[in-house]
């Protein structure tokens, strides 16, 4: 057993996701609260004088309330170390959740009661079940009306394609929310809304078999609906079986209010005891088991400017295997180079703190001098294998970029690729023209808006945006065998580059990519680039 083997076996690496306002962030910095990471929670659709969630760092996030960068968060509880990755809920941002999910061993889905399942946690789902990753619910928000409990349930099954087992069971919902029955220990825990920003509060379990005090406490209505939901539920729901809940297959439920903080603590508990230490990763030798080998990492995300002051750029990178110290050697096997990692530090949201050492499982942000990609490898100098690559998003959405100050064309030039190095925007040219015209290529129009917004105050450069009318893209695979420059294409396909020489295609209408395959024999095209 190698000196580190306990330190990753106490380690918990999961992502938080859930269609907008569902209320991860809320949930997210609970946990941080019970983990002593920070001592007041703030809201973050708070008035400008309130405190901003730690997890939404941006302005531009300050402003709109939404998350649109996934952040890192780690911290300490109950023995383990924590680390999760909260994603960006609006689906303009689902790339930059895909490649974080990439990063993450098991995700907590969050559920709005009143909503249920919603689109944007539809298709988050799917990656999850792509990559089989444990999926463990919260059902928030029971401090407002919700769902029949059991429709909420179904809702799950049925749209998901996954077995639910609800670890506790909701009384009430809203005004007359009385609490949740912990169906293990056979009782149940009388609801209190406890201070918005504390985590002290008074919780009274009262045993099923006490039914006078049970009556008491919560009255008749509602322990009768309990008594005949619980024989319901006996007799219909998924038992319980970590093998199944671990394979991805079976997600435990469990319901409260984030808001008012109740059931927070009971599910991070749940959670903590089921999820699983860190998962072996595959790569081109094979799986690479956390506790078997030296150090090794791959990049899941860049980040420009995380800190305005010093216009830095931040790798994110998980560990996948054994320890790394901050003064070893490690070999960048793109880049083809031995390196030591330039200012290793743990990222609390914006607040950073320099490291010695970090394990299998945790995420650290490195100082990148421009030369790491999203998917790239990072291993010991004597070793040199590669983690299976990231896909990227083929853009839906595509404009013409121009800048407002044709003097300003160097600090445009270097703040739009920045940007695109990490993986939110695409951007191309046209192809053997000579026009040195940009045209980005986006997942969710927001994206526009963000792009607008961080190259004006980041770079301190004006844009103006043109739409383009095409929706369909295609990589060419077998570029070397065709000669762009004699493509016969159909009238509505642009032929475009991208940063790094590749030619592609765009095209208005779907049916012309057919066309444009039946008039160049040979030609293959594909969905998707790699990064």
């Amino acid at each position: 057993m190698n000196d580190y083997t306990e330190e990753i076996n106490r380690r918990r690496t999961f992502a938080i996701i859930s269609h907008p306002d569902a209320g991860k962030t809320t949930l997210t910095e609970k946990f941080l609260l019970y983990g002593g990471a920070i001592n007041l929670a703030g809201s973050v659709k708070g008035k400008a004088t309130a405190r901003h969630a730690v997890s939404d760092w941006m302005e531009i996030e300050k402003e709109r309330g939404i998350s649109v960068t996934s952040s890192v968060l780690q911290f300490e509880y109950g023995g383990y170390c924590i680390n999760i990755l909260d994603t960006p809920g609006h689906q303009d941002f689902s790339e930059d959740t895909y490649r974080t999910l990439m990063a993450a061993d098991s995700a907590v889905m969050v559920i709005d009661a009143s909503k249920g399942v919603e689109a944007q946690t539809r298709k988050l789902f799917k990656v999850c079940v792509m990559r089989k990753i444990p999926i463990f619910t919260f059902i928030n928000k029971l401090d407002r009306d919700a769902n029949d409990t059991f429709d909420l349930l179904d809702d799950i099954e049925k749209e998901l394609g996954i077995a639910t087992c609800p670890l506790n069971w909701p009384i009430g919902s809203g005004k007359e929310f009385k609490g949740v029955y912990d169906r293990e220990k056979k009782c149940v825990i009388s609801y209190s809304d406890t201070e918005k920003g504390t985590k002290e509060g008074t919780a009274t379990e009262i045993p099923l078999e006490d039914e006078a005090g049970l009556r008491k406490e919560i009255g008749d209505a509602p322990v009768d609906k309990l008594l005949e939901e619980m024989d319901l539920l006996d007799g219909a729901g998924a038992e319980f079986d970590l093998d199944t809940v671990r394979a991805g297959e079976l997600t435990p439920v469990c319901f409260g209010s984030a808001l008012t903080n109740f059931g927070v603590e009971i599910f991070l508990k749940h959670f903590l005891e089921m999820a699983t230490t860190p998962l072996p990763r595959k790569a081109d030798i094979g799986m690479i088991q956390p506790t078997e080998k030296d150090f090794s990492a791959f990049v899941f995300k860049i980040q420009a400017n995380m800190n305005k002051a010093h216009r830095d750029r931040i790798a994110f990178m998980r560990i996948c295997s054994g320890k790394f110290d901050a003064s070893m050697e490690v070999r960048h096997v793109q880049g083809g180079k031995v390196m030591r990692l330039s200012q290793p530090q743990q990222i609390m949201a914006d607040d950073r703190k320099i490291l010695s050492e970090a394990y299998a499982g945790d995420i650290i942000g490195v100082f990148d001098p421009g030369i790491f990609s999203i998917g790239d490898t990072l291993c010991m100098p004597k070793e040199k294998f590669q983690y299976e690559g990231i896909p990227t998003f083929a853009p839906e959405h595509f404009a013409r970029v121009r800048q407002v100050d044709t003097m300003k064309r160097k600090q445009f030039v270097k703040g739009i690729e920045q940007i695109a190095q990490e993986g939110a925007i695409q951007i191309f040219q046209e192809f053997n023209t000579g026009l040195e015209e940009i045209i980005v290529g986006v997942v969710g129009v927001l994206q526009f808006d963000v792009l607008k917004y961080r190259l004006e105050n980041e770079y301190n450069v004006e844009i103006r945006l043109e739409n383009l009318p095409y929706e369909h893209i295609r990589w060419i695979e077998n570029k070397d065998e065709v000669d762009i420059g004699k493509l016969s294409g159909t009238s509505d396909m642009k032929k475009v580059k991208d940063m790094r020489g590749n030619p592609l295609l765009l095209f208005v209408n779907s049916w012309s990519i057919g066309m444009t395959l039946d008039r160049n024999k040979g030609l293959v095209l594909t969905e998707f680039g790699r990064n």
